[in-house]
């Protein structure tokens, strides 16, 4: 059996984007598809959260983004996940204006996924956030996921 990884909104958005001149960005979106390309090594997953946020903004550029939600698995969003949120807000593991956020690690963790991908460094790929949102899910009888960048996930392909 495969890792199993949760695909959060921002990894689609850079996946589907068109090019930019901000270069961070610009290598964040080249480092994303480099590893979508090693993505078999993997069982990937989405949420309706997910595909609710990936189908906002430009008809355009959100019909690419449903294109490739429609590749993924769906998880199912248990009621336990809303509990798990609440608490990772009230908890300060994630601030109360980034609820979304702690609904995608929610999701992840009443799942049993093991990786949750995102290019969201402020609330979630973030070192003191990190050591947070595992304790709130650890106390609560979830094994956490492990949250990274994609290039740091990459770095675990042989």
């Amino acid at each position: 059996m495969n890792p199993t990884v949760y695909i959060e909104t921002t990894i689609i958005s850079y996946l589907t984007a068109r090019p930019t001149r901000d270069l961070i960005r610009q290598a964040q979106q080249q480092i994303t598809q480099e590893w979508w390309e090693s993505r078999d090594r993997y069982d990937l997953y989405t949420s309706a959260l997910v595909v609710a946020e990936a189908s906002q903004g430009d008809a355009n550029a959100a019909a690419a983004r449903m294109a490739v939600l429609r590749t993924l698995r769906p998880l199912r969003i248990l009621p336990q996940a809303d509990e798990l949120a609440e608490s990772l807000v009230t908890e300060l593991a994630i601030p109360l204006a980034a609820r979304r956020d702690a609904v995608h690690v929610a999701i992840a963790a009443t799942n049993g996924i093991d990786y949750l991908l995102t290019w969201n460094c402020r609330h979630l790929a973030n070192l003191h956030q990190r050591a947070r949102i595992e304790r709130v899910c650890r106390e609560h009888g979830y094994q956490p996921p492990l949250i990274g960048t994609p290039n740091e996930l990459l770095e675990d392909v042989p």
